[in-house]
């Protein structure tokens, strides 16, 4: 089960992702991640599933989402300045939707049941089935574009089953819950001999998204010094204090030396690149819609966020021109912007893929330990 090495269609190896991210990023990004610009998320968590009917919703209570109450959130993510990145950094002053419908909520109030996760994880399973046609086909070809793709998807669905194991419920007695890591149901997601030998596999991928996020980050990094950029709460010093601190990891993540270079993928015919991209633009839409057919509220609310985070890196990655043409003065409208919807889950996806590696640090622990 050990992951060692080089990984595919990259220059970088395993050891040197471990050494970054359980050193010197991890700790920092956590920290950046408790702070209200990126503790709020808001989501319309009752869209119907496009595929199916789905006929009754995960009944157990912690699998449910409580929305936050307009005085519980930010002065400065009531307004619509979190849906656009103004020149000013302050945003148009327009009302709210409060509803039942589309909420902010509070990424710390939850606390999620193995069944829970279970649900989320299966969810993937579908967007195979469901994505068959015009996914399995164009695999066929095993063009490098095609192969991050599937990678990326896989890596994200063993970050889940990673966070599944690592937070089980180990005990549910009247009296208490223990919840902690559970070594064997890590062996059943990812032993090489009880998956036939895609459990390596499926970590590797795990690798491969991290790099992606992690390059996307460092691509950004133009966007957020940007003097007109805020990570706009209402609260001024902390405001400049976050700032500060997300640049000080896009500069981190900027220094990683051995990042994915971008560049080989749609590198070929220009109309052949415009269909292949067209193609991974819908199946990337299948699995975003599919969240929505997910029971459990808690596990769609992550669902819809990692995807998000996920298609904005996407979008970071293939937009160098226009961040490179970005204005020097103020006065000129940017020609890249970001939603905070976008930046906040972006940061918190990536930050979810660094916890999954920085716990499978934790799982070799205890594997040597039973030996």
């Amino acid at each position: 089960m050990k992951v060692t090495g080089d990984l595919d269609d990259c220059t970088c190896d395993v050891e040197t992702i471990d050494r970054f991210n359980n050193d010197q990023l991890f700790s920092k990004l956590q920290t950046l991640l408790e702070s209200d610009y990126f503790r709020f998320y808001k989501v319309n968590l009752n869209k119907a599933c496009p595929f199916w009917t789905v006929r009754s919703h995960c009944g157990l209570k912690d699998c449910a989402v409580q929305p936050c109450s307009p005085n519980e959130v930010p002065e400065g993510l009531r307004s619509s300045s979190h849906n656009k990145v103004s020149q000013s950094g302050s945003a148009d002053q327009e009302s709210p939707v409060w509803n039942l419908f589309e909420f902010y909520v509070h990424f710390f109030l939850f606390k999620v049941l193995i069944l829970c996760f279970l649900a989320f994880s299966l969810s993937f399973i579908y967007v195979f089935c469901l994505c068959s046609k015009t996914f399995y086909s164009w695999l066929e070809g095993q063009c490098v574009e095609k192969r991050a793709f599937y990678r990326l998807i896989s890596g994200l669905h063993a970050s889940i089953n990673i966070h599944l194991s690592a937070r089980y419920l180990l005990d549910d007695s009247w009296f208490q819950k223990k919840w902690g890591h559970n070594v064997s149901e890590f062996r059943q997601r990812f032993d090489s001999e009880l998956t036939a030998g895609e459990g390596p596999k499926r970590l590797r991928n795990l690798y491969f998204l991290f790099l992606i996020e992690l390059r996307a980050l460092a691509k950004a990094l133009p966007v957020f010094q940007q003097p007109s950029f805020r990570l706009y709460t209402g609260r001024p010093e902390e405001d400049r204090r976050h700032k500060e601190q997300l640049l000080h990891i896009l500069q981190l993540a900027r220094s990683f030396p051995l990042h994915f270079d971008e560049t080989s993928l749609f590198a070929g015919d220009e109309k052949e690149a415009a269909k292949l991209k067209e193609d991974i633009r819908l199946a990337f839409l299948n699995i975003s819609r599919i969240m929505d057919c997910v029971g459990c509220f808690k596990c769609r609310l992550w669902g819809k966020l990692q995807t998000q985070g996920l298609g904005t890196a996407l979008k970071i990655l293939f937009s160098e021109r226009q961040i490179e043409a970005l204005p020097t003065s103020s006065s000129k409208r940017p020609s890249f912007q970001l939603s905070r919807q976008e930046i906040s889950s972006l940061l918190n996806a990536f930050g979810r893929i660094s916890t999954s590696i920085r716990e499978l640090q934790n799982f070799r622990s205890l594997l040597a330990e039973e030996r």
